[in-house]
């Protein structure tokens, strides 16, 4: 029996206390739990045991949910609350977390075991999810280089290693690079324009760090506000140069330049791809998606571009014909856009997204996305009591209206040192279902919102709000999955490409005028969204939508192009690669000391290398599914459209939240659509049908 004082090693089916967990416990964890996971291996990979389905896919199930948990558990803790003590401690493990798992994947004896399961007269026995589970457990285990020879599987299993590294080292720098990265002010004259809840929280950070006046930063609360308010030009073009260069050679730190990593990062992908047979990483990774090559995910994109870039040249004209003649700027900068953008709304629309903050305070807006939820599937949110990593974190019970437990939920929405950039969805634990026991998942919902000022509620923006429902979208599927196999959970089999679905297709309901109604409460008066104001927010809603679906398409065409290639690039290859997508694709070009590649973590440390495009690609499939509401939508008592319908909602469920990975996505959608996914949604969505121009 392991020792419980550690809390990190508490059986599978107990809650962790996360405020018990130290630096010191993870090592000693983790490497306890891997040796007992290696020891269940071997003993399923005997060739004298006859394979079943307990005897050895239950039986390594059993061996490393523990272990994974654990590790889940200490890559949330280093990224929500990093401190040099814990990114120690989980950077020695990571080369033995490493280790194993490639170990794992390179196991002949275990390959040989679940073949011969897979071709005995027992797997025609099991259910369609369990047989599955087998059969992309072979894929797998081909994919991780199980057929490899000699010093193939050496190489192989040091490119996994200095992968991992690579990546982890990646995500420190950018993080580093932003937490030490500020602007001190001290003419308040420099402000003008800023919101004044983010002037709040700059003095506060200028006071906490011994200062006078203001400390800007370049976190997204900051960051966005002062790009789209601020009136001193010189101003947004610091923030805007300070954000475009984090993590290169342009930026602060040399030691923190990711321009090495990157090349490392590309160059360990092409050897991989090469070991197993592909002729490039691209083509590696799409053995696991919907799309079926390179070619396709290039022509979708393309054609996607030809349909958008139209409106997007129209409204980049636009912009720059009110620039110049309302704001005077002759020269249209990147730290302009955003700026100039945000008073075209206001003057287009009569409304900015501080007319809207007031109204969308955290309490009412949670309040509303729970109750949304219960309507649309049947499930209840609750608080329910747990220690957790921070005080800003709190953890909800998810259950049938009867009280059955289905899931929790653990929830860490504003943004602050030590955490990293951004919104996502992780797992702690899947559902799984042993005998009569059934275990619930558990999922960490993560986002950077502007914490609470001058004990008011945190106010959020009508994108807060947006992000919010799109990353409870992933929440939902994995804690609304009926899978009792943790090998076909929705994070664990879902095609990459269609794992956005569920996300992208909750962003829909914060357009309703029945939704944003009931989420929104004025911080002063406690009136919910007025009528008028919604009519505006509606009519903006595609406002340069031209301009960002091109911004995506850049995204994810300089991703397949770089990882599209048996050879790596150098810093600069990588760089030319994305200027020639630009002049492919895009309409804004920023200046040439601009390094993107070096802070998009999407690519280099969060597993999106190669499948940056399922963005547009789930789009397709969330629109089209939104659709199927509309097309059920009632109509509430003042005339308005209703697409909370429950009965669709139910469907969804069904046939899409419910079944995670039990099934091919492409399958999923057929069931709840009753049709292969149309484009012609996601377009009419972004207003641009062919009669938009």
């Amino acid at each position: 029996m392991l020792p419980t004082s550690n809390p990190l090693m508490v059986p599978a089916d107990a809650p962790v206390d996360y405020a018990a967990v130290q630096p010191a416990h993870i090592t000693p964890a983790i490497s306890a739990l891997i040796e007992t996971a290696r020891a269940a291996v071997e003993r399923a990979a005997d060739p004298a045991l006859e394979p079943d389905w307990d005897t050895l896919v239950a039986s390594v199930e059993d061996a490393g949910e523990q272990l994974w948990r654990a590790w889940s558990i200490a890559g949330h803790l280093n990224a929500v609350v990093n401190t040099p003590a814990l990114r120690e401690a989980y950077n020695a493990c990571l080369p033995l977390v490493t280790e194993f798992s490639t170990w794992l994947g390179l196991h002949t004896g275990l390959y040989a075991q679940y073949q011969r399961l897979h071709d005995s007269a027992a797997f025609h026995e099991l259910s369609a999810t369990r047989r599955r589970i087998v059969e992309l457990a072979l894929r797998d285990f081909r994919l991780s280089g199980v057929q490899l020879q000699g010093a193939d599987r050496e190489r192989y299993a040091r490119i996994s290693e200095q992968e991992a590294q690579a990546s982890q080292k990646f995500s420190e720098n950018v993080l580093d690079a932003t937490d030490h990265w500020s602007l001190h002010i001290e003419d308040e004259a420099r402000l003008a324009g800023i919101p004044e809840d983010v002037r709040q929280a700059a003095r506060q950070a200028a006071s906490e760090a011994g200062l006078a006046g203001w400390k800007l930063n370049l976190k997204m609360p900051c960051y966005l506000p002062v790009m789209q308010h601020a009136r001193d030009r010189a101003l947004r073009e610091a923030m805007y140069r300070g954000y475009a260069t984090l993590a290169s050679e342009q930026g602060g730190d040399p030691a923190l330049d990711n321009s090495p990593l990157i090349e490392q990062l590309l160059e360990l992908r092409a050897q991989e791809a090469a070991l197993l047979g592909y002729g490039d990483f691209a083509e590696l990774k799409l053995q696991t998606r919907m799309a079926d090559s390179s070619a396709q995910v290039l022509s979708f994109l393309r054609e996607l571009a030809a349909r958008a870039r139209p409106y997007a040249e129209r409204d980049l004209a636009e912009l720059r014909e009110f620039a110049a003649q309302s704001l005077g700027l002759q020269a249209l900068e990147m730290w302009d856009v955003p700026y100039a953008s945000e008073r075209l709304r206001e003057e287009r629309y009569a409304y900015s997204e501080e007319t809207l903050k007031p109204y969308f305070t955290e309490p009412r807006v949670l309040q509303g996305l729970f109750g949304l939820i219960e309507t649309v599937f049947g499930v209840r949110v609750l608080p329910s009591p747990m220690p957790l990593w921070h005080p800003d974190a709190r953890a909800l019970r998810v259950e049938t209206p009867e009280g059955e437990l289905l899931g929790h939920l653990l929830m860490d929405l504003y943004a602050r040192a030590g955490k990293q950039s951004g919104a996502w969805v992780d797992s702690e634990r899947s559902r799984r279902r042993a005998g009569q026991r059934l275990r619930t998942p558990i999922a960490y919902l993560t986002c950077n919102f502007s914490a609470p000022q001058g004990g008011k509620p945190a106010l959020l923006t009508h994108d807060d709000v947006i992000t919010l429902f799109h990353e409870s979208g992933h929440a939902l599927h994995a804690l609304l999955s009926e899978v009792d196999e943790p090998a076909a959970a929705a994070f664990a089999s879902v095609e990459w490409d269609a794992i956005e679905l569920p996300s992208q297709f909750m962003e829909n309901f914060c357009w309703e005028w029945s939704v944003l109604h009931s989420l929104s409460a004025h911080v002063q008066s406690g009136k919910p969204l007025p009528r008028a104001l919604y009519d505006k927010l509606l009519a903006a809603r595609n406002f340069q939508s031209g301009m960002q679906t091109v911004r995506q398409i850049e995204f994810s065409l300089f991703d397949m192009l770089i990882h599209g290639r048996g050879a790596a690039l150098h810093i600069q290859g990588v760089l030319d690669v994305l200027d020639q997508v630009r002049k492919e694709v895009a309409v804004l070009f920023p200046p040439p000391w601009q390094r993107f590649p070096h802070n998009f973590s999407h690519l280099f440390a969060g597993g999106y290398g190669a499948g940056y495009y399922s963005y547009k690609w789930a789009e397709v499939l969330s629109a089209d599914a939104y659709a199927l509401f509309e097309e059920h939508a009632g109509r509430a008592a003042d005339g308005t459209r209703n697409t909370l319908d429950p009965e669709t909602g139910r469907l969804f469920r069904k046939e899409i939240l419910a079944v995670g990975g039990s099934r091919p996505a492409a399958e999923s959608f057929r069931a709840f659509r009753g049709r292969d996914p149309s484009m012609e949604a996601l377009l009419r969505h972004n207003g641009m049908s062919p009669a938009g121009l």
